[in-house]
């Protein structure tokens, strides 16, 4: 057997078969060096008269994970993947694909063009092209449904998410599963397909035969896609109906150029920097120790927000103290944990014996010393800076010298906290999104004197539990709050001249949030923030229009209390709000004795105002060194607060839009409110090619 090792593509011969391994680790990516290098072992194993079929393979965790995002933002380079997969179909010799881990976009693509495709029992298999603003642009939308039909090609690619191949077999997505030597099956059937070749996937037209049931599927899909964020959607189902529809090279031709178009998209751009975006947030600072694995956790307070941290943390295998102030909320505390995973159970989504494996890692006590032998202990009580101080300091006295205190404040001062604690440097912020065994975002709240370590375990136990961790210099609010008060001074601004609440919403929501901010408020409570909003108009000089005030004095603080901006009565549903003529007159009343003039405000003008507020307060955060990178607030967004992705994120999105004309709107509005003076990192990301990246 000879075996011969090269660059990104492994090439051996065994039993008559070029056994080709791609090894671009950790995931295989086929960029450019990978697809030429495959190339190459491609056309030799073609021109080797010993050589009888070729088995095409992948070293490490995935055969691929497809292509490599980064090469999307330069002009495309020979061998393209499409060529690729072409000369793998026009084989002469059979060509196998054995799959294992993950076989995704273009990575099954390849797998597609070849004769035979084989998986071990686990692997994943999908289209995620949806999720970057693109469409499978190597074949797949003609060769998949030849294979799977058009259910399953409409479903997985406008999902954008993948499979799990498993016995029984219940699709035609590869030839076999494989439970045991996956190379030696590949070669074996390598073997039986030059005595009777499989149909090549090209020529398989079973899929089609019934025209109209094809079509209907169409139809349905195309229904379905008319109110999609992204052009990709329509453009992959226009390919789909192409498959069945035009000769197999014609159906190839219109997607490549539909892939080629959509990749020059904004959206695409977006889509592309926000999922490179969060691959650099969470990768620990250079330098940084390893961090150490965190398997007992102390929670103090089993509210909400500590109820959904223990899940959290039992999900991911830890054990966790919960630490309540007395032994009657302690039990209030477990079945608040207890019904959040009854509820996943009602779903569907965990079984029983899962659950009460989880609730065995779980003690809820009022026992301060019970969580004295705690890796790492986290308060997570209101946002009340004497209460946090207070806990944190008892806790500081009974914990080992080694273990790490955290604080889940969004508001407070975390030097402060960490000086109260009496273990400074043992001393992280930890700051979940609620609730926060659904939300993947976490801040990690550097103090002043926060060892290395310390950060590096942070960042470790938040990855850990699955979440997506961004790295913050310790500041009132933190990266998420400090966008968030721009995002609700610049809305405030809009109600005094003139836009209503629900106008507000209503735009933004078309802009692409989930939700509108005042109806994020009352979601939230007016009251959580009330100080925090004070000190940041007084930070920043804005003149301050907060109805939320005039609300949190009347009482009405938001769906806890039935009232807020919004009017919560509805039985069936009572966090499903109505408008409210008592308080638009609220608001009329409020600019009539400031002596505002309304005015009609139409959607553009309140996204713009909103966008302006965020980017800029983004650039300030830059400014001062509390963010590393406008990508970070960009996550920070999206995650945050369903900032659309398909727009990137506040800085990405003003930067697609035009970071000068920004500007310049800025200079205007800063002549009348110092509220928008534009931040230096702004300036000088206009003198140095209009892009943050460039001055970063």
């Amino acid at each position: 057997m000879g075996h011969v090792m090269a660059e990104y593509v492994g090439y051996r011969a065994r039993d008559g078969v070029a056994v080709l391994e791609i090894d671009n680790p950790p995931v295989n990516a086929l960029s450019q060096a990978v697809r030429q290098a495959l190339l190459r072992a491609f056309e030799r194993a073609s021109d080797d008269t010993s050589v009888h079929a070729i088995v095409l393979i992948g070293t490490g965790r995935a055969f691929s994970a497809g292509a490599d995002i980064r090469e999307f933002d330069q002009p495309s380079a020979e061998p393209s993947l499409p060529e690729l997969c072409d000369a793998l179909e026009a084989s002469t010799k059979p060509v196998v694909a054995c799959l294992h881990g993950a076989a995704l976009g273009g990575g099954y693509e390849l797998a597609l063009a070849a004769h035979g495709r084989l998986a071990l029992a686990g692997t994943r298999i999908g289209f995620p092209e949806i999720n970057l603003g693109l469409l499978p642009g190597a074949g797949g939308t003609q060769r998949f449904p030849r294979v799977a039909g058009i259910d399953a090609a409409v479903e997985l690619m406008l999902s954008g998410k993948p499979v799990t191949l498993k016995e029984p077999m219940e699709h035609s997505f590869v030839d076999g599963l494989v439970e045991g030597d996956l190379l030696s099956a590949g070669i074996a059937l390598a073997h039986a397909l030059r005595e009777d070749p499989l149909k090549p996937t090209k020529d398989r037209r079973e899929a089609f035969a019934d025209g109209m049931a094809y079509q209907a599927a169409i139809a349905r899909a195309r229904s379905s896609v008319s109110s999609h964020p992204t052009r990709a959607a329509a453009a992959i189902v226009d390919c789909l109906e192409a498959a069945s529809l035009l000769p197999f090279r014609a159906g190839l031709a219109l997607e490549r150029d539909l892939f080629l178009e959509l990749r020059e998209t904004n959206e695409a751009a977006a889509l592309r920097h926000a999922f490179l975006a969060v691959r650099e947030a969470v990768k620990p600072r250079e330098g940084l120790p390893a961090g150490r694995a965190i398997q007992k956790v102390g929670l103090i307070g089993g509210g909400l927000m500590g109820a959904g941290i223990a899940v959290t943390c039992l999900d991911a295998g830890c054990s966790v103290q919960l630490l309540e102030k007395s032994a009657d909320a302690a039990v209030t505390a477990r079945t608040r944990v207890e019904g959040i995973y009854d509820r996943a159970i009602a779903r569907g989504r965990l079984t029983e014996a899962a659950r009460n494996a989880r609730l065995a890692r779980l003690n809820c006590t009022a026992n301060l010393p019970d969580i004295a032998r705690c890796e790492l202990v986290l308060e997570c009580v209101d946002e009340d800076a004497a209460l946090k101080t207070r806990l944190l300091s008892d806790a500081g006295a009974v914990m080992a010298s080694d273990a790490i205190l955290a604080s889940n404040t969004s508001y407070s001062d975390i030097d402060m906290l960490a000086k109260a604690s009496g273990r400074p440097d043992r001393f992280v912020g930890l700051h979940f999104f609620a609730p926060a065994h659904v939300q993947a975002l976490v801040e990690v709240g550097v103090g002043s004197d926060t060892a290395p370590e310390v950060e590096a375990t942070a960042m470790a136990f938040a990855t850990a539990l699955g979440k997506k961790p961004i790295r913050v210099t310790a500041t009132e609010g933190l990266l998420a709050n400090r966008l968030l008060a721009a995002y609700r001074l610049a809305a405030d601004g809009c109600l005094a001249r003139g836009a209503t609440p629900y106008e507000v919403d209503e735009a933004m929501r078309a802009y692409g949030f989930g939700i509108g901010p005042y109806e994020s408020f009352d979601l939230s409570g007016l009251d959580i923030s009330a100080a925090f909003r004070a000190s940041y108009a007084e930070l920043r000089g804005g003149r301050r229009f907060d109805i939320a005030d005039l609300l949190c004095q009347e009482g009405r603080l938001g769906q806890k209390t039935g009232r807020g901006f919004y009017i919560y009565d509805d039985a069936k549903d009572p966090r499903r709000g109505r408008e409210d003529d008592a308080l638009l007159a609220m608001i009329d009343a409020e600019r009539e004795r400031r002596g505002y003039e309304a005015q009609s405000l139409k959607p553009y003008a309140i996204q713009e105002a909103c966008l302006l507020a965020m980017m800029n307060e983004g650039g300030r955060l830059l400014d001062e060194g509390i963010a590393e990178r406008a990508g970070d607030i960009d996550v920070v967004m999206i995650f945050g607060f369903g900032f659309p992705r398909h727009r990137g994120g506040p800085m990405k999105a003003a930067e697609l839009s035009g970071l000068l004309r920004h500007l310049r709107r800025l200079e205007d509005l800063a002549r009348r409110d110092p509220f928008w003076t534009p931040s230096e990192t702004l300036r000088e990301a206009v003198k140095n090619g209009n892009r943050f990246s460039a001055v970063l």
